[in-house]
């Protein structure tokens, strides 16, 4: 009897950073043409944070940009908030080693969020409008017909509940959207993507990560003890993120409460059964979590699940 076939560790790592690379080009190129977020000709400004979401993000639209069945453009913009001891050689070298386009913009926003803002409280609201204004009126010098940024499925879902749980309203972060100022087309594409995927891609790619020292620093924020709470519930329940981020897609309004946008006040018995109507005894929509390593639904799309 032949004896099992043990693979090196080498091999193996190799092996499941290649099913990484595939899953990660494909729920990006899916999201891409489920949203229609990249067509011909568009030059795409990929706003890059230093990050490893956003690193992994042109990473691998570099990589799909190489198979597409398109012409579209590249350019990375990284916002120089001068934070102090912020490297500022990191992200030009590695740009320059990746033959990418880029472009630096220096703006003191940190010396504005650290002044407005009292100590201790969250720094995130207004350092986010800063720097949208700013890379609104970039793209719009430099012609970038889409703002790529880096979010991913668990941003989407964190998002969700916390609107739910401090804003009172059902209200996500949508995988593409009219910028507020209504002349750009702002665009997600990780918006499929698990972190903890981003997290195994950027150790093997070896992104030059740079930390946050503005939101970054900040351990007590509610979105970071919410996106805590997801991470365990998804320990326990694998599977249970996905399930969230696929809700956000399968809206019924007939079974929410906004009168806005169902006509509660006006609805008479029609005599004919409906769809929409309510069936007193649904079943809990409950399944029992997926054991390790089994196929399971993921977004719609069959995927092995990795160990």
């Amino acid at each position: 009897m032949n004896a099992p076939v043990e693979f090196h560790p080498a091999k193996k790592l190799a092996v499941s950073m290649q099913k990484l690379s595939k899953r990660l080009h494909r729920q990006v190129g899916q999201a891409i043409v489920d949203f229609n977020m990249i067509e011909a000709g568009d030059k795409v400004m990929v706003c890059l944070s230093g990050g490893k979401d956003s690193y992994a993000m042109l990473d691998i639209l570099l990589g799909l940009r190489e198979r597409a069945p398109i012409d579209f453009e590249l350019i990375a913009v990284n916002l120089d908030q001068k934070q102090p001891g912020f490297p500022e050689h990191v992200l030009p070298e590695y740009l320059t080693q990746r033959g990418v386009p880029f472009h630096i913009e220096n703006q003191d926003t940190y010396s504005i969020v650290k002044k407005l803002v009292p100590e201790g409280q969250t720094m995130c609201s207004l350092c986010s409008r800063l720097r949208r204004g700013i890379l609104y009126r970039v793209a719009g010098e430099l012609g970038a017909t889409k703002i790529a940024l880096g979010h991913h499925r668990d941003d989407m879902v964190v998002t969700m509940l916390m609107n739910m749980f401090f804003g009172g309203r059902l209200k996500g972060m949508p995988a593409k959207l009219v910028s507020d100022n209504g002349q750009h087309t702002v665009i997600r594409p990780l918006a499929y993507v698990a972190e903890t995927d981003l997290e195994k891609w950027a150790v093997h790619r070896q992104f030059p990560i740079i930390p946050c020292t503005l939101c970054g620093s900040q351990s007590d924020l509610q979105r970071v003890q919410v996106k805590k709470m997801v991470r365990e519930w998804e320990r326990q329940y694998p599977g249970r993120t996905d399930n969230m981020l696929r809700a956000m897609a399968h809206v019924v309004p007939s079974h929410l409460m906004d009168r806005n946008l169902y006509p509660f006040t006006t609805i008479t018995p029609t005599g004919v059964a409906s769809a929409e109507g309510d069936i007193a005894f649904d079943e809990e929509p409950c399944a029992p979590a997926p054991a390790p390593g089994r196929v399971h639904l993921h977004l719609g799309r069959e995927d092995e699940q990795e160990d």
